[in-house]
């Protein structure tokens, strides 16, 4: 056959062989295949139906062909589009550069950046925490030693404000992956679970959500294994927690099971190697160098963090020294012998904990570190505590400021979540030197927001709805060897009490930790495991898990596990929650010898607030032109007035002296307009002061602003002017005073009830009759 035909035999038998209807009877999925586009490709779609009748479409084939999988996701009227690329070659580091960006558009919701340029700029705190929401959902499943370098990017196409787009960007991004042909051990399913009263719902809308007790994201993979799980609660029991847990798990199935009827369209995954196994006389040379003297640095409680880590790089230098001797070695060679000892040195650390039941520190398995706290630090600020817990400590300071200090959120968040403002904000901060290291200082990174998301989280529930203050609240890692985020609930919930916030219950939090065992590494059949409670950094890093959980005594209020591996069985999720529950308790315990519940004595630079009652026609002159009175008293005093819709006004102050300063001025302007009182239903002299086309504007004392008597009041008899009646500017009539209308202040006067009934009327001498 001529070779400038092939090509056109080749697409011909694509499009003859993929010329059916594909259709598949599910109780959960219905998969179909479509030839309405130019290019007469196959665009398969599974719709989900989850057990209170919502339903999930996942489709591909339509947009973004060139990536190596995409895929289209739609709940109701809400669509996101999720793309997934991956490099051909694999990265120098040894581990997976995956980098997850959600971006929600402004014209999505049909709106218009509020920004100066008008147009989207770099992500906010709500599509960064979604981002590394996405990141922990998928990551887990990626085959151990794949490091391309892949990207996934979900941007959302349109939004209904019923329906939210996070979830339905994790499933998207699944069937981007499973379509793909990206190695990936998926899919997964994920889920939002809420609770109305005692029943849970599944992928609640945005006005359901808004009424529930419980906020929690469920992903979980074939066979009720759970991948990652992130959510909140308003102070929820253990057990509803577990149910809903379950429950959620059970509804990501219908997920899974769709997706994996959409892997008969996905492309065919691209080869992957993993990484060779090490040479077994290397590995037995350094075993014998290094392993006996790592058993001793770990089976050593006296070590901290930093004294641990410095004998662990000297055993590695010692190995490395010797291994040169041996033979001469390259950069390659030293990196290869280096990822060895880093094996041996994991496979020790949690052989030793199998094998004793005891950790590296010296802790039974269930045992926390020594706790200490102090509160009241500095008398500048509203609130402060310092919270050591191990080597991990953290300083939180309480700022409370006015209503106008509320965090205004952009518009697509308020559309997807339905805050226009938080008046409670938590800022979490971790430098460098927390950890002995020298980096960056700046803006917050990704993990700092993520880590200060998952603490505001926690304490939110705890905190008065509708607090008179703007309450921040600032967590400073000054230590850290594990849990910092952890470590800020106790913190923060102290500094808050010592601020005089009337938190609900005290609240607290603590990291579960998890090292697992395998039958010849498949990952599949769990051996045995060991559930580590208020791990170390060295637990974090070398461990299976890193579950956090917080709440107070009674319930729990925010979750957040990032596992490692391809899923956890529930068995070993309802041990972890125990634990957890268990754990901080007993730091709940140690927290109130501190300080057991809100400051109730004030402190003198506590902030005041007040209510200020000015009557409605003094209103305007009391706020002065443009707002100009309270711009000038907040220079003067630095206090804030602010305006309410009833009418009321707000009034606060930084300290009390403050407040007594600004009450004074206030009181003199008020008194300085002060007019005479007048009688319900007396009879006064009014001077007309002018002549508008409605009416006149009259005065009844010198001192008095000018009142309008409106036509209709002038005479019985109806007018179209008050010239046609003779008067004039300086002319003084009679009007009989009936009070001030209650919404707008205005004096009401009237000149025709003084008068007998009208005889006829009068029209204006400009007009004809």
């Amino acid at each position: 056959m001529n070779s400038k035909f092939i090509p056109m035999y080749s697409k011909l038998r694509y499009i003859l062989a993929h010329r059916k209807y594909y259709f598949q009877k599910s109780k959960y999925v219905s998969v179909l295949s479509s030839r309405k586009y130019s290019t007469e490709i196959e665009t398969p779609k599974v719709t989900v139906e989850f057990s209170n009748g919502n339903k999930l479409t996942l489709s591909a084939g339509k947009y973004a062909r060139f990536s190596d999988g995409a895929a289209l996701g739609a709940a109701g009227d809400t669509s996101v589009l999720v793309t997934a690329v991956s490099k051909e070659k694999s990265s120098p580091p040894n581990f997976l550069p995956l980098v997850v960006d959600y971006r929600q558009k402004a014209a999505a919701a049909g709106r218009i950046p509020t920004n100066f340029l008008r147009r989207e700029t770099g992500p906010n705190e709500h599509e960064i925490l979604t981002s590394r929401l996405i990141d922990r959902s998928l990551r887990p499943l990626f085959p151990a030693g794949f490091t391309n370098e892949t990207q996934i990017i979900c941007n959302l196409l349109a939004v209904d404000g019923v329906h939210d787009p996070d979830v339905l960007s994790i499933n998207a991004a699944s069937a981007a992956l499973t379509l793909s042909d990206i190695p990936w051990n998926g899919p997964v399913g994920a889920v939002r679970v809420g609770m109305l009263g005692d029943e849970l719902i599944v992928n609640p809308t945005r006005r359901e959500l808004s009424r529930s007790s419980l906020n929690l994201i469920v992903v979980a993979a074939n066979q009720n294994l759970v991948v990652m799980l992130e959510g909140g609660a308003n102070d929820i029991l253990q057990q509803d927690f577990n149910k809903a847990i379950k429950f959620g798990v059970k509804e990501c199935q219908a997920v899974v099971q769709g997706l994996i009827q959409l892997k008969k369209f996905a492309k065919p995954k691209r080869e992957f190697t993993p990484p060779s196994v090490p040479d077994e006389n290397i590995v037995n040379f350094i075993k014998l160098l290094a392993e006996s003297k790592l058993r001793e640095i770990l089976s050593d409680p006296s070590h901290d963090k930093i004294s641990r880590d410095k004998a662990v790089r000297a055993v590695r230098t010692e190995v490395m020294e010797k291994i040169k001797e041996g033979a001469p070695t390259t950069s390659e060679s030293e990196s290869y012998c280096s990822n060895i000892f880093d094996k041996i040195f994991k496979n020790t650390f949690r052989s030793l904990i199998f094998e004793s039941d005891k950790r590296c520190d010296g802790r039974a398995l269930t045992d926390l570190r020594p706790i200490s706290c102090e509160v009241d630090l500095y008398q500048p600020l509203h609130g402060s505590a310092l919270f050591q817990r191990g080597q991990t400590q953290v300083l939180c300071t309480v700022a409370l400021d006015s209503p106008h200090s509320a965090v205004k959120l952009d518009p697509v968040t308020v559309l997807t979540s339905g805050l226009k403002e938080k008046n409670f904000f938590l800022h979490y901060e971790f430098p460098p030197y927390a950890t002995n290291e020298i980096g960056r200082s700046g803006p917050a990174m990704r993990r700092e927001i993520g880590h200060g998301a998952l603490a505001e989280r926690a304490l939110r529930p705890l905190v008065p709805a509708n607090p008179p203050f703007t309450v921040r609240l600032t967590s400073e890692v000054l230590e850290s060897n594990g849990s910092s985020s952890m470590a800020t609930v106790c913190g923060g919930s102290l500094a808050l009490m010592d601020a005089g916030v009337p938190l609900s219950a005290a609240g607290a939090g603590v990291a579960i930790g998890l090292i697992t065992q395998y039958e010849n590494d498949d990952t599949k059949h769990m051996k045995d495991y060991r559930i580590l409670t208020d791990i170390l950094g060295i637990e974090d890093y070398l461990g299976d898990m890193d579950f956090k959980l917080a709440g107070t005594k009674k319930g729990i209020t925010a979750i957040q596990a990032d596992i490692k591996i391809p899923g956890l069985p529930l068995k070993v999720v309802m041990e972890a929650v125990l634990a957890g529950c268990e754990a901080k308790s007993k730091i709940i315990d140690i927290m109130d010898r501190a300080l057991p519940s809100h400051r109730v004595e004030k402190k003198s630079n506590w902030p005041v607030n007040d209510k200020l009652d000015v009557p409605a026609h003094k209103r305007a002159k009391f706020m002065g032109p443009g707002g100009v009175n309270l711009k000038k008293l907040m220079v003067d005093t630095g206090v804030e007035v602010t305006y309410h819709e009833d009418g009321t006004f707000t009034v606060f102050a930084p300290n009390q002296d403050a407040m007594d300063e600004a009450k004074e001025q206030i009181d003199k302007n008020l008194t300085e307009s002060k007019e005479p009182v007048l009688d319900f239903g007396g009879i006064y002299k009014a001077k007309i002061v002018e002549m508008r086309e409605i009416g006149v504007m009259v005065t009844l004392y010198d001192s008095m602003v000018p009142a309008l008597l409106h036509n209709s009041q002038l005479d019985q008899r109806k007018i179209n002017h008050p010239s046609v009646l003779g008067i004039k500017v300086g002319d003084e009539i009679q009007v009989k005073y009936f009070g001030r209308d209650p919404v707008s202040g205005v004096m009401r006067l009237s000149r025709k009830v003084l008068q007998g009934p009208a005889s006829s009327v009068i029209r204006s001498l400009n007009k004809n009759s």
